[in-house]
């Protein structure tokens, strides 16, 4: 297929103090939230002075797949766009445009498939698309890239990280370690127009024999209303259940995310390490595949493929179910966005 440069599709992140509350207006896009919520929320960032780490990654992750593109071909150049912070979507894709790029393909940054984690990004694009028509004559073609959930790279790159966690505790609480593969809880109704579980547990379980440990899968971030059932166990509870049935050390791997951003922060390193600290259980984290080089390697193997997956023509935009309950702009339950309920927050 004919491609003139790659778009990078993330989450974005606020990059200051100053950004805390214009990046959560902008999450909430008018949604009804108290301000008190707001201000909780607003407090997590705050905690590591309103930088999420996401968008110094995903800059590195386009640096090193524009530098292996270079070296290895076909040289293109690498683009990043954001749904929620600089630099936004809509700005790159003009910007794509005036470069003279009518033919792109797309990499979004979430390996597992569900509506919240893949089509939602890709409408997205199609809005962001929308924008570009409007006040350019003419438009850029987007091709995305093929699944990549089980890519070979993508495991090893989880695995290696584990390794290292592992060699941060002691020799006798490694041996004993159980690792516990975290992900972004969603809507039971939602999983189950989709195989988000069923990746996510045929990638941990991969993962775990690679490095010979015993696994279990759990979710972190819930939002929306108490009464609608969300994916579990959460983290933080099957900790406190793990210490009753006598674990005695774990590393916790986001193997959900590709980058280490607020929510993994926050939720990991902050709540479910004070869990562990209570319960006496020694925890480490591993890091998310974040730039590491064999992640990057898998980007650029990812991109080649779909050059030469669909030759001569664009991949069409094929939409997900969308599932019951979504509200318009795509939020699960009606109810406000990530990181203003019930616990789950922006990147």
């Amino acid at each position: 297929m004919r491609a003139d440069a790659v778009l990078i599709v993330s989450f974005g992140g606020p990059q200051g103090l100053d950004d805390i509350r214009p990046f959560l207006a902008n999450v909430l896009r008018g949604r009804r939230v108290s301000p008190e919520r707001v201000e909780e929320v607003a407090h997590h960032y705050e905690l590591f002075g309103g930088v999420s780490p996401i968008t110094e990654l995903t800059m590195h992750q386009a640096q090193g797949l524009r530098q292996r593109l270079a070296a290895e071909g076909p040289a293109l150049p690498v683009y990043v766009g954001m749904r929620n912070w600089h630099p936004y979507l809509a700005d790159t894709l003009r910007q794509m445009y005036d470069d003279g790029v009518r033919h792109a393909i797309a990499f979004i940054t979430s390996a597992f498939h569900s509506y919240s984690s893949c089509q939602q990004y890709r409408e997205n694009v199609a809005a962001a698309r929308a924008e570009l028509r409007a006040t350019r004559p003419g438009d850029i073609e987007i091709t995305f890239v093929g699944s990549w959930f089980d890519h070979p790279g993508f495991i090893e790159t989880n695995a290696r990280h584990i390794e290292t966690a592992l060699r941060q505790l002691p020799p006798a609480e490694a041996a004993a370690a159980r690792i516990v593969f975290t992900a972004h809880s969603i809507p039971v109704s939602m999983a189950s127009t989709s195989r988000y579980r069923e990746q996510l547990a045929e990638v941990s379980q991969k993962v775990a024999e690679r490095v010979g440990r015993d696994w279990a899968l759990v979710y972190q971030s819930r939002s929306g209303r108490p009464e609608d059932p969300w994916l579990e166990p959460d983290v933080c509870d099957f900790l406190r259940d793990a210490r009753a049935e006598g674990v005695r050390a774990v590393v916790v791997c986001p193997i959900g995310f590709v980058c280490d951003h607020v929510e993994v922060l926050y939720d990991l390193d902050y709540e479910a390490a004070q869990v562990c600290r209570d319960l006496g259980i020694p925890m480490v984290r591993a890091a998310s595949v974040n730039d590491d080089p064999l992640f990057v390697d898998m980007m650029a193997d990812v991109v080649r493929r779909t050059l030469t997956r669909y030759p001569g023509r664009p991949l069409p935009l094929v939409a997900l179910p969308k599932p019951e309950g979504v509200a318009p702009g795509g939020r699960p339950g009606g109810g406000p966005p990530p990181g203003v309920a019930g616990g789950q927050r922006p990147n």
